[in-house]
């Protein structure tokens, strides 16, 4: 069978994201091959490079009592189709093997016409909690009421905001009665403030939203606002990723067909749809995928992670973000997780790195960047689970890993690969076996 090489247009940008003997250049011929795939500047691929990627005084107007930078390697996610586009995603990890799982995965994942996905609108929730209001009925209908006039104030002082279509859109009230009987508080009223926030991630607009109403709201309620600030379980900004892995492709890990195999990963699967313990892990693996493309890209991966797993709980049970089943002649997988993103504002308008990883990455709008990043997430989850069901996660993790370990041991320049391999092929990623291969290495 001829494998069909996939290439798509992204605006002007033509990109195969099939990458061949990519893993096998240096460094320096990496960054020349990707600069003539996405037309990188000089200036861009000159960022890269760590030594110049943040200097100290951008670093120092970032983050308060600044020492320096650390550094975190930034790869590139290959082999991705999304919606029918090949895609580039740069990924900022320092776990070996996330980058060549998820690159693999896609690649099982191309052969079935690459990853699909949906982005809702950018619908954001601030909350202001009220406590104190002695009638709640009268207080939430009276809440309704001037829900017109709040809207406004919550929209006055972001006129950027309402002219790109963005803004406060509606209110919401909730009350939250005491939990048991040593909760030290009486029922209180939580007024929700859904909020478009366009292309931003959307925290600063709306914790400022909901700290001007706060005055208002104590007014019509007769309460006491305490918290007042938007919530990071966005499961009003969501994003559906799926895709499908033909059985043929899975032949030749180890297992009679790839039936068998693909059958391993949905028992894998299923597992962690039922038990917690498992799903905590099966999760680790989708935000592997996710919180590096959000490093990459300058993102809160900190606000994306409690989402996600405040979602996995939503039921009242813990349970997998993403779902493998056999349809047919197919794995098909499903991953569905709130991704609050933006390509505007923060650190993603001043970092260098993340101005060209837009540009590797051809990103332009959060509702794409969201996609990306969930494209990414359930490929992960795909090169973890065929890992698992086939010859075990630390085969190649620890091949991988051998790297690390001949470094620590004292190997150089090309003496790394040589103690790596060594180490690696004996089973005996340590560093004990890492300092006897290096010095046998020394020795002949």
């Amino acid at each position: 069978m001829i494998r069909q090489i996939w290439a798509a247009k992204c605006g002007e940008l033509t990109v195969n994201s099939e990458l061949p003997g990519f893993y096998r250049l240096s460094v320096g011929e990496r960054r020349r091959r990707i600069a003539e795939l996405v037309g990188l500047s000089s200036t861009d691929t000159q960022v890269l490079s760590y030594e110049s990627s943040l200097p100290s005084d951008q670093a120092d107007r970032m983050v308060e009592n600044a020492l320096g930078v650390m550094g975190i390697p930034l790869g590139v996610c290959a082999n991705l189709i999304v919606n029918g586009q090949d895609r580039l995603v740069p990924m900022a990890v320092e776990e070996p093997s996330v980058i060549a799982a998820a690159s693999y995965a896609c690649k099982l994942l191309r052969a079935g016409g690459g990853i699909h996905t949906e982005v809702s609108a950018p619908h954001m929730i601030g909350q202001i909690q009220i406590l104190d209001v002695d009638d709640h009925q009268t207080a939430i209908a009276a809440i309704q009421e001037a829900k017109d006039v709040l809207l406004e104030k919550a929209n006055s002082f972001h006129l950027r905001l309402r002219a790109a279509g963005g803004g406060a859109i509606d209110i919401e009230t909730h009350t939250l009665g005491p939990m048991n009987e040593d909760d030290p508080l009486g029922t209180m009223l939580i007024v929700h403030l859904l909020v478009d926030v366009g292309e931003a991630m959307g925290a600063n607009a709306i914790n400022s939203m909901c700290e001007r109403l706060a005055p208002n709201l104590e007014t019509i309620t007769g309460g006491r606002v305490r918290l007042r600030i938007l919530s990071n379980l966005s499961d009003r900004r969501m994003v559906h990723a799926w895709g499908r892995v033909p059985l043929h492709a899975l032949d030749g890990h180890g297992f009679a067909s790839g039936r068998e195999l693909a059958n391993g990963i949905q028992e894998a699967s299923v597992f962690a749809e039922r038990d917690p313990y498992r799903a905590a892990t099966h999760n680790k693996g989708i935000m592997n995928g996710v919180d590096s493309v959000l490093v990459a890209f300058g993102q809160d991966w900190r606000a994306v992670e409690a989402g996600a797993h405040a979602y996995a709980a939503r039921t009242g049970r813990y349970t997998a973000l993403a779902q493998w089943r056999i349809v047919e002649d197919s794995l098909e997988g499903h991953l569905r997780i709130p991704m609050a993103v933006g390509v505007v504002g923060g650190v993603a308008g001043v970092h260098p790195n993340v101005h060209v990883a837009k540009r590797i990455g051809h990103v332009r709008t959060a509702a794409d960047l969201a996609s990306l990043t969930a494209a990414v997430g359930l490929a992960q989850n795909l090169g973890a689970l065929r890992a698992l069901s086939a010859e075990g996660i630390q085969a190649g993790h620890m091949r991988l890993h051998a790297r690390n370990v001949a470094v620590e041991a004292g190997a150089r320049g090309s003496e790394v690969p040589k103690v790596a391999s060594s180490i690696a092929d004996q089973g005996t990623v340590n560093i004990t076996a890492a300092i006897e291969a290096l010095r046998q290495l020394h020795a002949a």
